[in-house]
């Protein structure tokens, strides 16, 4: 019996050291240094330009005609959030609020181009909700509707990819901001 008792200690003691040999990302990621506060002589970080985005937007973060900012996402995939968050912003009555239930009357995946100022320049379905062409015609006018969007300051153009969570009401979540479902 102690024999027994001492081969399964062995044995949960290799299991433990495997795991933290093979799983040492697993842990809690380290804090980040907090950068020192910024002062009044300190100006404002300026962001690369590599597409010649007006320099106002790159610059305020804002164009005084159009009130967008500019995106400091590098990547496509960072890219999601701001133009996702555009799009609630201007949509906050269409907005499904909390958890969606779990059927939900059309899900369509769709990449839209934009251009160095946020403008819409074409759209792909890439998963399209061809049983309710209704809900791809307003998807489609929404997203048309709220450009031009956070200008890919870094990127000079972008493919927006999100997938589109739209329940029969007419509301819709964001994959990339949604709070989930039962």
């Amino acid at each position: 019996m102690t024999r027994i008792l001492e081969r399964w200690r062995l044995a949960l003691a290799a299991a433990a050291g495997a795991a933290t040999t093979l799983l040492p990302g697993c842990g809690s990621p380290p804090v980040p240094a907090q950068p020192p506060a910024a002062t009044a002589a300190t100006p404002p970080a300026v962001v690369p330009n590599p597409a010649n985005v007006p320099a106002e937007v790159v610059q305020s973060g804002a164009t005084a005609v159009t009130g967008v900012r500019a995106s400091g996402a590098a990547t496509a995939r960072a890219y999601r959030a701001d133009a996702a968050s555009h799009v609630y912003g201007l949509n906050k009555d269409r907005i499904w609020k909390g958890r969606l239930p779990p059927l939900l009357y059309a899900i369509g995946t769709l990449q839209v181009d934009l251009d160095a100022r946020g403008q819409v320049h074409g759209m792909h379905w890439m998963r399209k909700p061809s049983h309710a062409p209704e809900v791809v015609a307003e998807i489609e006018r929404t997203v048309r509707a709220a450009a031009p969007y956070p200008a890919p300051a870094r990127m000079g153009k972008v493919v927006w990819t999100d997938t589109w969570l739209w329940h029969k009401s007419g509301q819709f979540q964001l994959d990339t901001l949604t709070e989930g479902q039962d």
